[in-house]
């Protein structure tokens, strides 16, 4: 399939976009290609798709569930008791619910660190999206959980053969707390000998760094580093309870950061982090929504806006995480993290492509295109979306809209209830 965007914004310039297959293949004014559907991108500007690097897709049967707790006491009183009742529907339901709504704001990639990665699979392939997943580990420092959970990610992998190129397996032990030391150097090992990526929760809450150093007598990010799992296929989601020595190893060894500005800022984990550091030491920075029982939504524009409002806040300075800058966090570093030649709008690029609709009062006047995205707009304004070639939604109608969201109600009764 072929698909030819003419007169669309593109560097602030009426251009044309030439897509052929799952490519970018030609950039340029008054194109003189044919192709089989010809969008008119006039009015409207083109950017790459978003990249949400963390998140827990079908968690967004639980949005509104457990509202202002902390998070140790949500997590233990609600969210896993309510997730314990997942059945395969609940999760197939709960995950297209989820592509539903990146697709609706615009994000075309997603790092999703749940259960199930079967029905997930179905879900994302069937929504048309690109993902990575999981089903994220738990031993409870059990030796005999520890065997169940390296047995479950073996069958896993053997199951994720079958995916389609556009979604592939990742290891994600789940955190400090709940996986011991050997499950996670095991992990380290499996992902490194399969080529696979690792992710996982780190120095989130004030609780978990003050309970790393009573039990390990290290920081989170130096007992990762003791156990020999750090690497540049690991990426760490939160990371806001780290100092100067620990963000200098996370850049020996090329770590990735997930920053999750909205559910820090939701379950009070804390607001200041240290995204300036980061930078200065060479930490590729990106970011995500966190889930829907924590945020609330999977609004990338809105993780953006925060993400920059945050750090310009609590710094004092307004010079600090640029729009261009969190807007590339939201983007090419998501790419980068988990190795996808997407995350920008080039030839040779993988087609995740968003059109953003300028006829609204957020971009009048326009004068900075990306500005206006980051710091005026929201997920609404997003009125195409091509992802690996193929057009998921366009002038913001998404076939099957109405039964994802008939369905979600009803597989939410089965978990909250």
């Amino acid at each position: 399939m072929s698909i030819l965007i003419r007169n669309v914004l593109f560097n602030e310039k009426p251009t044309d976009i030439f897509i052929e297959g799952t490519f970018i293949r030609q950039i340029g004014q008054d194109l003189q290609i044919d192709a089989d559907v010809v969008i008119d991108g006039t009015k409207k500007a083109v950017l790459p798709g978003f990249v949400n690097a963390h998140l827990h897709a079908a968690l967004t049967l639980l949005r509104g569930f457990a509202e202002d707790m902390p998070l140790e006491k949500w997590l233990h009183e609600k969210i896993w008791p309510a997730e314990a009742k997942h059945t395969d529907e609940t999760i197939y339901w709960g995950t297209k619910l989820t592509c539903l709504e990146m697709i609706e704001s615009g994000t075309t990639c997603f790092n999703d660190m749940y259960f199930r990665p079967k029905q997930v699979y179905q879900a994302v392939s069937e929504m048309g999206l690109r993902a990575f997943v999981t089903d994220t580990l738990f031993d409870f420092f059990d030796p005999k959980k520890t065997e169940q959970a390296k047995r479950l990610t073996e069958e896993n992998l053997k199951l994720a053969q079958s995916f389609e190129s556009t979604v592939r397996y990742i290891v994600a032990p789940h955190a400090i707390y709940t996986v011991s030391g050997e499950l996670y150097k095991w992990c380290a090992d499996f992902a490194k000998a399969n080529n696979l990526n690792m992710h996982t929760h780190l120095s989130e809450s004030r609780t978990e760094y003050e309970n790393s150093i009573k039990n390990f007598g290290l920081s989170p990010v130096k007992y990762l580093k003791k156990l020999g799992v750090l690497s540049p296929n690991l990426s760490l989601a939160h990371v806001v309870w780290v100092d100067d020595e620990d963000i200098q190893i996370l850049a020996d060894y090329d770590v990735k950061v997930v920053h999750n500005p909205q559910s820090n800022l939701k379950i009070s984990s804390g607001y200041q982090f240290k995204y300036v550091e980061m930078k200065e030491k060479g930490v590729t920075v990106c970011l995500g929504t966190d889930s829907c029982a924590a945020s609330n939504n999977l609004d990338m524009t809105e993780a953006m806006k925060l993400a920059s409002f945050m750090q310009k806040a609590w710094r004092f300075d307004p010079t600090v995480l640029s729009g261009q800058e969190v807007f590339d966090m939201a983007t090419i570093n998501g790419a980068k993290a988990f190795g996808i030649n997407a995350g920008a709008v080039k030839e040779g690029y993988l087609a995740d492509l968003i059109l953003v609709d300028l006829n609204q009062t957020a971009f009048t006047p326009n004068y900075d295109t990306v500005a206006n995205l980051v710091y005026s707009a929201n997920g609404s304004a997003i009125d195409t979306m091509i992802c690996n070639g193929k057009i998921l939604m366009k002038n913001r109608i998404v076939q099957g809209r109405q039964d994802i969201i008939d369905s979600a109600i009803e597989a939410a009764k089965v978990i909250s209830g």
